[in-house]
C-alpha cells in the first residue's frame, strides 16, 4: 500500500464558508458544535437521540452521481464524520431579495408553524424534499417527515404547504442549485487522500484515507469504535455517555459505499446507507422497500448503513432476520485477509459476534430470491413508522411440484437474544404440504425455539403469540387469501 499522508485537520464547509478544525474531540456532535460555538441556534435539541427531527439539517456529500444533499440528525452526527462535505442549515435559507425562502413562505402562508420549536427541522426536510422531488405526492412528503415530531400536531397544514412550495420558487433558482458547480469543486479540492488524525487519549478521532488504510489503522487499534452512520453510536454519546475514544470515522470510505451485482447475488458495502440501498433492494427483492420504509425516519435512513447495523449485533437489529432468511453471507477483513461465513453464524450471544480482534464487517452478500420462491418479512411495532422494533419476522419458502415444502428460513429478531432461525418451526414444515393445518402444527414449535422478554416495547406473551400469528399470516398471503392483509392510509384515501 502507498504510503499516506497525514492531515491533522478536519475541513467541509458550513453554509457558504470554509470551517478547519484542528481541535476536534471524538465524540462532539454537530448540534452542539453549531449552537455553542457557531451561535446557529436554528436547529434545536428535542430529544439527543435522533427521533424527533429538531435537529434537522442537511449534509451534501460528493457521491458517483455527483453533489447529494441529505437530511440528517445533528444531534447524533459527530463532527469527525463531515470531513469533506457541505453542511447547510436553516440559517441559510434564503429567496429573493427580501423575502422568504419558498420553503418557509409556504409554511408561513399555511400556518404549518404553531409553538415553532420543530419548525426548523420540518423546514430543512421539505427543502431536502424540495430539491429532489419539486412536485411530491403524499406520500413521499410524509415519508421525508417520517423523522419530524411536532407535537402541536399541525401536520396537516404542513403537508398542504409541502405541497405548495414550487408555486413560491423554482428548485433551479434555489442557492443550492446555483451554487452547486462551485461548492462541487470546493469539495474536491478538500479531498486530498489524506488520513485525518486529530488530538489524543479521550479526544482522537481518526478519518482513514481509504479501505485500505481503514484496515491498517484498526489492526493497529482494534480497540477503536468505528463510526459509521452513528445512528446508534450517537446514542451512545448522547444518552449513555460512553467513551468512544479513539473513534475510526468510515461513513464517506467509498470503498465500503458500493452495491453491486453479478450472477443473481448482490454485494452491499458496508458503508451503503438504508438510503443509498433503497432503489436497488426496492427493485431486486420487492419485499424490502415497505421494510427499509419503516426504519427510523428519512434522516436515519440517510445516515445509517446496512453493515452497522449488522455488525452492531443488536437482537433488534431490522435487516439481519431477512438477510439471514434469505441466505446472505458476511465478507470479514482484518488487514488483508478476509473470511466469508453465513450471516446467521455471525451472531453468537448478546453482545458478541464472531469478529475477532481488528477485524471489521467489510461486505455482505445476498442472494436475489427465485421467481417460484415466496419472501416475505413483517415488522412488528407499537407506531407504524419511525418505532424500534418489538419483533420482526422474515419468512422464506420453496414449494416442491407436489405443493409440499422443499426449503424454508423463517428468521426473527426481538425473540432472542440474537437474530435468529426458528429451527424447529422449519424442521415441522420441511417435506410437508403447505396447508393450513401443517402451518399450525408448526406453530407449536415456536416455543421450542424462542424465549422472548418483556420489556417497554412489549411482553413475553405478546410476542410469543405474534410470531406465531405472522407465521399464520405468511401462509394466508402466501395461498391467494382475498381478504386484505394490509392497507396503508395512502392506498385507503
Amino acid at each position: 500500500m502507498a504510503k499516506i499522508s497525514i492531515r491533522n485537520e478536519i475541513r467541509f464547509i458550513l453554509n457558504g464558508r470554509d470551517v478547519v478544525l484542528s481541535s476536534v474531540a471524538s465524540d462532539a456532535t454537530l448540534l452542539d458544535w453549531l449552537r455553542l460555538d457557531r451561535s446557529l441556534r436554528g436547529t434545536k435539541e428535542g430529544c439527543a437521540e435522533g427521533d424527533c427531527g429538531a435537529c434537522t439539517v442537511l449534509v451534501g456529500k460528493l457521491s458517483p452521481s455527483g453533489l447529494v444533499y441529505e437530511s440528517v440528525n445533528a444531534c447524533i452526527r459527530f463532527l469527525g464524520s463531515l470531513d469533506g462535505t457541505h453542511v447547510v442549515t436553516v440559517e441559510h435559507l434564503r429567496g429573493s431579495p427580501g423575502q422568504l425562502h419558498p420553503v418557509q413562505q409556504a409554511m408561513v402562508d399555511f400556518h404549518g408553524s404553531q409553538c415553532g420549536f420543530c419548525t426548523p427541522g420540518f423546514v430543512m426536510s421539505l427543502y431536502g424534499l424540495w430539491m429532489k422531488s419539486p412536485d411530491p405526492s403524499n406520500a413521499a412528503i410524509e415519508k421525508a417527515l417520517q423523522g419530524n415530531l411536532c407535537r402541536c400536531t399541525g401536520y396537516e397544514a404542513i403537508i398542504r404547504a409541502a405541497r405548495a412550495v414550487s408555486s413560491y420558487g423554482m428548485v433551479a433558482k434555489d442557492p443550492l442549485a446555483a451554487e452547486r458547480k462551485a461548492i462541487t469543486a470546493r469539495l474536491e479540492a478538500m479531498h486530498d487522500g489524506a488520513r485525518v488524525e486529530i488530538g489524543s487519549a479521550k479526544t482522537r478521532l481518526i478519518v482513514p484515507a481509504n479501505v485500505d488504510d481503514f484496515a491498517a489503522v484498526l489492526d493497529k487499534e482494534p480497540g477503536a469504535t468505528i463510526v459509521a452512520g452513528s445512528t446508534d453510536v450517537g446514542l451512545w454519546v448522547t444518552k449513555h455517555m460512553r467513551d468512544i475514544s479513539p473513534a475510526i470515522f468510515i461513513g464517506n470510505l467509498d470503498g465500503l459505499c458500493t452495491i453491486s451485482e453479478e450472477e443473481g447475488v448482490i454485494t452491499i458495502g458496508a458503508g451503503v446507507t438504508y438510503t443509498e440501498a433503497f432503489s436497488t433492494l426496492a427493485e431486486r427483492i420487492p419485499t424490502l422497500g415497505p421494510l427499509f420504509d419503516r426504519i427510523g425516519g428519512e434522516q436515519v435512513r440517510n445516515m445509517g448503513t446496512i453493515g452497522g447495523n449488522i455488525a452492531n449485533g443488536s437482537p433488534i437489529g431490522d435487516t439481519p432476520p431477512p438477510l439471514i432468511a434469505l441466505g446472505a453471507r458476511l465478507i470479514l477483513r482484518k488487514g488483508n485477509n478476509r473470511r466469508t461465513i453465513p450471516l446467521e453464524a455471525f451472531f453468537i450471544a448478546y453482545g458478541k459476534q464472531d469478529r475477532q480482534p481488528g477485524e471489521f464487517v467489510e461486505a455482505v452478500h445476498v442472494p436475489v430470491p427465485a421467481k417460484d420462491t415466496k419472501f416475505a418479512v413483517h415488522k412488528i411495532t407499537k407506531r407504524r413508522d419511525e418505532d424500534i422494533t418489538a419483533a420482526l419476522g422474515a419468512f422464506f419458502l420453496t414449494l416442491a411440484g407436489d405443493g409440499t415444502v422443499a426449503d424454508v428460513r423463517i428468521a426473527y429478531g426481538g425473540m432472542a437474544a440474537t437474530p435468529r432461525r426458528a429451527s424447529f418451526v422449519e424442521k415441522a414444515l420441511l417435506g410437508k404440504p403447505w396447508t393450513e393445518q401443517t402451518v399450525e402444527a408448526a406453530m407449536a414449535e415456536y416455543a421450542r425455539d424462542f424465549t422472548p422478554l418483556t420489556d417497554m416495547r412489549a411482553s413475553a406473551e405478546y410476542r410469543a403469540l405474534a410470531a406465531r400469528n405472522l407465521l399464520l399470516r405468511f401462509f394466508a398471503e402466501t395461498t391467494g387469501t382475498k381478504a386484505p392483509i394490509q392497507v396503508s392510509r395512502n392506498e385507503a384515501a
